[in-house]
This record gives structure tokens, C-alpha cells and sequence, in this order.
């Protein structure tokens, strides 16, 4: 997977961490790509009110490029491959927000920042959490990954 945005200083954790759910999920990421990027409360809060009608600033926001679903392979939208890409979509996280919800769960910003990378992630792979088991799942999924990669809460 390549991710391209503002990740300093996290692309390589966030790369490894990807690749990992890679071999979790089952998916071939080789020609994907993402966007990261990390934002001030002020934009988040802007992009949140923009695109959800929520005046208020959040920790991650996912803009999917795709319309799938958790049950289908990203091999299934080769018709969306451009110049030998797929591109996945936008993960926005605002490191203010990050920071303060470390602090207030007792974990280390690093656990925080790849919780949520791996939470914008696992939407643009067609996750959500608006109905219980679908929460549950999202849930699930992203314990065991982020076990696995030794970030644990």
C-alpha cells in the first residue's frame, strides 16, 4: 500500500500497521493507495461541519472512494484501477484531538494515532459502526489487528 498525505512522523508505523491488516483482512493491498493526513482542530472541525452537518471537531474523518461493502474483496473494483492504482480515500486525523483522548484513555499517542489511522482505514474498506453488530465487528476487527501489531490500550 502506498499512503501519500501529511504523515510525518508516522508513515512507517502506519505503513507496517496497514500491512498488517492486510494479512488480517485477507486483502491484497499492492496497488493501493491513501491518503493520510493530519489536521488542526480548527480544519477537522471544518471538514466534519462540511461534509457531516457536525459543527464540532472529531479525532478521525474517512472519506471512502469507493462504494464497498466488508464482505467484498478489493479485487472486485479493478474497473476503479487508474494508472495501475486503486485508490481507496481520505483518512483526516486531527493530532489535537489524538492527543487529548490519549491522555484521557491512559494510552500512549502512538496507540492513539494508529487506532484511529486503522479506524479511518477499516471505513474506506466499507466498515461502519452505526448498527450494533456491524459495530461489533469493526470493533473486533480492529482489537485483533492492533493486538497483533503490540499496540495494545
Amino acid at each position: 500500500m502506498t499512503i501519500e498525505g501529511k504523515t510525518f512522523p508516522y508513515k512507517r508505523k502506519l505503513t507496517a500497521l496497514f500491512s498488517l491488516a492486510e494479512q488480517v483482512l485477507g486483502e491484497d493491498f499492492s496497488n493501493v493507495v491513501v491518503s493520510v493526513n493530519f489536521v488542526s482542530s480548527e480544519e477537522i472541525q471544518k471538514l466534519n461541519n462540511e461534509f457531516r452537518k457536525i459543527d464540532k471537531k472529531t479525532d478521525v474523518l474517512s472519506f471512502p472512494n469507493l462504494n464497498k461493502t466488508t464482505t467484498q474483496k478489493l479485487a472486485e473494483f479493478q474497473n476503479e484501477v487508474y494508472d495501475g492504482q486503486l485508490f481507496l480515500g481520505d483518512i483526516v486525523i486531527c493530532k489535537d484531538v489524538a492527543r487529548a483522548q490519549a491522555k484521557e484513555y491512559g494510552h500512549s499517542m502512538k496507540r492513539e494515532i494508529c487506532f484511529l489511522a486503522l479506524h479511518g482505514l477499516l471505513h474506506l474498506l466499507g466498515y461502519d459502526h452505526i448498527e450494533k453488530d456491524d459495530e461489533k465487528l469493526m470493533q473486533k476487527t480492529a482489537d485483533e489487528i492492533l493486538n497483533k501489531f503490540g499496540v495494545l490500550r
